[in-house]
């Protein structure tokens, strides 16, 4: 696969969505497919602009003087959930024992201009306020507000742009993004969106060993197999030689989520699996059978999950409580199915712990993986619906492999 490397400003995007693209948004969101927007006479006229929207990579410089040599430098991967409670995750990152420590940021789910975040550039806030330089690779155009409750909220997107950062208080070169294979598609779901999900990938410079280090997000509604492809698209698209770590949330649910049927007839199979057994043999062990496929492919690709990863630790809970998770749910599964899942659930508190977010390493030593579930036990409450997770790499030994 071509890796695209064409790094912009923002603002000229921003001016491009707001002048020629948003006025446009009310007509184009009446489309049921991608195939019916693609033949809509408004949207072939403005197609080249809507992909300059989603093909340029925002970039900034915010950090400090370069904080020099280490013998390890900390990495952390986390879905942010849009930069929903972004004041909060700030303060996080300036206050938490871990978190402000970390030399690389690898931010799945990053808003810029959307309702739910408060119309904010997430990635450019956080670097800005934190002190890193950043990269901005965005997935999506949305034609909403959102999923779930989201579309309720009051407003209008300033942009409607979704997708993946990296920060780092290091110097970055070589960004680039990766498209993806859509799993579904998105203009025929109630969010409807324009693009792709997308892999943002740069060098880091930490002194005298430079990593590659590549955000991933792979799509939640799709099959196992869709996923281990997007991952496969991912490692063919960097240096074949060199270290590499990738992170970030690989939505190992072990479900085929690409329909409501199959997602529906996998829930029945776990259930008659046992819903306790397969929650400890499998949503934290996906590796084991349903997403074997995935993994055995980075593995003989090369890659290392096993060295930085908390085995068993759970990354991400499902609660049925939850109104945000519950209406997401509903939108994609049909309501008789829900006393189902709540009687399944019955003896776990009525949800569930998966473990979907990861790290994978190539000619890297990595050392000291961690899950931060406090990130979202504070004062100010739940940060994300998913915990951070981190992994030091080091470089004294970078170029000796696993």
């Amino acid at each position: 696969m071509q890796i695209e490397e064409q790094c912009l400003g923002g603002d000229d995007v921003a001016d491009l969505i707001r002048r020629d693209l948003r006025p446009h948004f009310d007509t184009l969101v009446q489309r049921r497919s991608t195939r019916e927007l693609e033949s809509c006479a408004i949207y072939r006229g403005l197609e080249n602009r809507f992909r300059l929207a989603l093909e340029t990579v925002h970039t900034g410089r915010f950090a400090l003087p370069d904080p020099g040599p280490k013998p390890a430098y900390r990495i952390l991967a986390w879905n942010i959930e849009r930069g929903k409670e972004l004041r909060g995750q700030i303060e996080m990152f300036r206050g938490h024992g871990y978190l402000k420590d970390c030399d690389v940021l690898l931010l799945t789910e990053t808003d810029a201009g959307m309702v739910r975040s408060g119309n904010t550039d997430v990635a450019r806030t956080l670097a800005s306020e934190l002190g890193f330089d950043y990269a901005f690779s965005p997935c999506y155009l949305s034609l909403v507000n959102g999923s779930g409750l989201e579309r309720e909220l009051d407003g209008r997107n300033d942009l409607g742009l979704h997708g993946n950062a990296i920060l780092s208080r290091y110097p970055m070169r070589g960004v680039r993004r990766i498209p993806l294979r859509n799993g579904i598609d998105k203009m025929a779901s109630n969010e409807k969106r324009l693009g792709n999900q997308t892999a943002l990938a740069a060098t880091i410079e930490f002194p005298g060993h430079p990593v590659t280090a590549v955000c991933v997000h792979l799509d939640a509604n799709s099959s196992q197999r869709h996923r281990m492809e997007q991952m496969s698209d991912i490692v063919d698209a960097i240096p074949e030689s060199g270290p590499v770590l990738l992170g970030g949330d690989w939505n190992t649910t072990t479900y085929n989520s690409s329909t409501a049927f199959h997602a529906i007839m996998g829930y029945w199979l776990r259930v008659f699996m046992g819903p306790e057994r397969v929650i400890k043999r499998h949503f934290l062990h996906p590796y084991r059978w349903f997403e074997r496929e995935l993994f055995q492919m980075i593995e003989q690709r090369g890659f290392d999950y096993r060295g930085c990863n908390l085995e068993g630790e759970h990354t991400i809970f499902y609660g049925l409580a939850d109104p945000g998770q519950n209406k997401a749910l509903r939108e994609w599964v049909p309501g008789w199915c829900f006393p189902f899942i709540r009687w399944a659930l019955r003896n776990t508190n009525g949800g569930c712990p998966l473990k979907i977010d990861w790290f994978a390493a190539r000619s890297l030593a990595c050392a000291n993986p961690q899950v931060l579930h406090d990130v979202n036990t504070g004062p100010r409450g739940p940060l994300s619906d998913h915990d951070a997770i981190g992994v030091e790499i080091i470089p004294a030994r970078s170029t000796h492999g696993n």
